[in-house]
């Protein structure tokens, strides 16, 4: 869907990607920039070879720019391609702040901007279509919060954060949410909408709240089996599971769901061999179950022994 920014009279058009269902490259018209979009991670259904790689090979010089911050091994590969800024987690904790006046400048007019689907891609955007400037004071900062889940965000980040939990695959709301911030958020019908789709998250969160009460916890592990089919925010359902433990692990509809806090020092990416991701958070077939936990056990087991060793010194 094209798009006219107060800042900007061309129109845009957005694409809404996710790291392991990329698109074929012809379906997004002109110069492409793409924005917080990872490399896919080896998860045994996906790759880096299967999904980006034909997909960078299939934009070819239409691809203008490639700007992300996650982990992988691959970014290496890259290095000597002006196109690509590439970061690690810890290196910028939010995409958006990576998006500078000077980048957009140097690279030039785009057609489609491609994004991720959660509040850090659709951040991320919306500053490059303004020219890499922030669509209100501190939203760099806001996006780093939610996507870190460390700090505390604004007040618009929260709803907005909420809205796209709430309904994740409503590309209607991600376009709405983009209209509001290229408004630079003066826009208060956009956020009407906005803030009604929050709402929407709260019997989410209170199921995952009565989910969490069976966590086991095993050292410094919390793990979760879900069996209900009721819908849950799953991104609560680890959160509280790190209030019980160091690691919280959710296994549900086939997958391990794997997250501890931003500022760990733990790195799953590299400990279950997944070539890219967060270092924090990732997904793992349930088919590793075995392995998974048996990993984490003594990841965990280790760093307790470390913490006791420091506390003792």
């Amino acid at each position: 869907m094209p798009m006219t920014s107060p800042d900007n009279l061309a129109a845009v058009r957005f694409a809404f990607l996710t790291p392991r269902a990329l698109p074929k490259a012809e379906t997004l018209p002109g110069r492409v920039v793409v924005l917080d979009i990872a490399f896919a991670a080896e998860t045994g259904k996906t790759s880096f070879a299967t999904v980006t790689l034909p997909f960078i090979t299939g934009l070819g010089s239409r691809l203008a720019a490639w700007v992300d911050h996650h982990d992988h091994e691959r970014h290496v590969d890259y290095a000597g391609d002006s196109r690509f800024v590439l970061a690690s987690k810890a290196q910028h904790g939010g995409c958006p702040e990576m998006v500078t006046p000077e980048l957009v400048a140097r690279i030039g007019p785009a057609d489609t901007i491609a994004v991720h689907v959660d509040l850090d891609g659709l951040y991320a955007g919306a500053k490059w279509v303004l020219g890499g400037s922030e669509p209100y004071e501190g939203a760099d900062a806001d996006a780093r919060a939610i996507d870190t889940r460390r700090g505390n965000p604004g007040p618009i980040a929260v709803r907005i954060d909420r809205a796209l939990r709430a309904r994740f695959r409503d590309e209607t709301l991600k376009h709405r949410i983009l209209q509001y911030l290229l408004a630079r958020t003066r826009a208060p019908h956009h956020f009407q909408e906005i803030d009604a789709a929050a709402r929407l998250v709260d019997p989410l969160l209170e199921q995952a709240q009565r989910l969490a009460e069976n966590y086991r916890v095993d050292g410094n592990v919390a793990y979760l089996e879900v069996k209900s089919s009721t819908p849950y925010d799953k991104t609560e359902l680890l959160l509280l599971g790190q209030q019980r433990a160091l690691i919280a692990v959710v296994r549900d509809a086939g997958a391990l769901a794997i997250a501890a806090d931003f500022e760990s020092g733990l790195d799953f990416v590299k400990l279950f061999h997944l070539g890219g991701g967060m270092p924090t958070r990732v997904s793992v077939p349930e088919a590793r179950r075995d392995e998974v936990l048996a990993k984490l056990a003594q990841t965990a087991a280790e760093l307790g022994h470390v913490s006791q060793s420091r506390g003792t010194r």
